[in-house]
């Protein structure tokens, strides 16, 4: 398999994914998603790292914790919907 097969199913995985999750699949919320994603996993597998960045970027933070709560939102209006 070459780097763009791969490239072309992993973006298959991360568009299903973000379906999955909410609801729909755009490539800006695909990019809301990897983001996310890539953050949750780095805070719990590197907290240090992640509390270093906080820190030196306090803007970005804030961006990444509105990011966060506009996913959960988008999320559980998915989930009630499904019900």
């Amino acid at each position: 398999m070459n780097v763009n097969e791969l490239d072309e199913q992993f973006d298959g995985l991360i568009e299903k994914f973000t379906e999955l999750l909410l609801g729909e699949s755009t490539p800006e919320l695909k990019a809301k998603v990897e983001k996310w994603a890539l953050y949750t996993y780095m805070s719990k597998t590197m907290p240090a790292l992640v509390k270093h960045w906080n820190e030196k970027y306090p803007d970005a933070k804030e961006e990444m914790m509105g990011l966060i709560r506009e996913i959960k939102q988008l999320n559980d209006a998915h989930r009630n919907q499904q019900k």
